[in-house]
């Protein structure tokens, strides 16, 4: 399992295990079922603690990514593909419920918020 650490962010450790993670079941590349590294492990292989995957191991199964079992291990959940995703959307719906109110009573367009979207989901920022 690929994961990357990186110091130049003020993104948590745990939270940036936890989004690959994440990420990695939502394409595909994790299927329900897998069982992930032990925590021990991937903490050895990226040179972090293990109470920093813990807490992104708690994460993930507060979230409904993983299931965890005592002596058997983690193991990315069966849950369907859909229900993530929709858990996604509501927190973008949330972020764009915010951007909307700050827009109104700032006095931006909405076509600048919406032209300002589109940038930022194609990668232009």
């Amino acid at each position: 399992m690929d994961i990357i650490i990186s110091n130049n962010t003020s993104k948590p450790i745990y939270e940036q295990i936890t989004s690959q993670i994440k990420a990695m079941i939502m394409n595909g590349e994790l299927q329900p079922g897998a069982p992930l590294p032990s925590m021990r492990s991937l903490a050895k292989s990226i040179h972090v603690s293990v109470i920093t995957v813990q807490a992104a191991y708690e994460n993930l199964q507060r979230d409904g990514f993983i299931d965890t079992t005592i002596g058997r291990g983690s193991f990315v959940s069966a849950q369907n593909k859909d229900f993530i995703q929709e858990e996604q959307q509501r927190r973008a719906e949330e972020h764009l419920q915010e951007a909307a109110e700050i827009g109104r009573t700032n006095g931006i367009p909405v076509e600048k918020l919406v032209e300002l979207l589109k940038l930022f989901y194609q990668g232009e920022d």
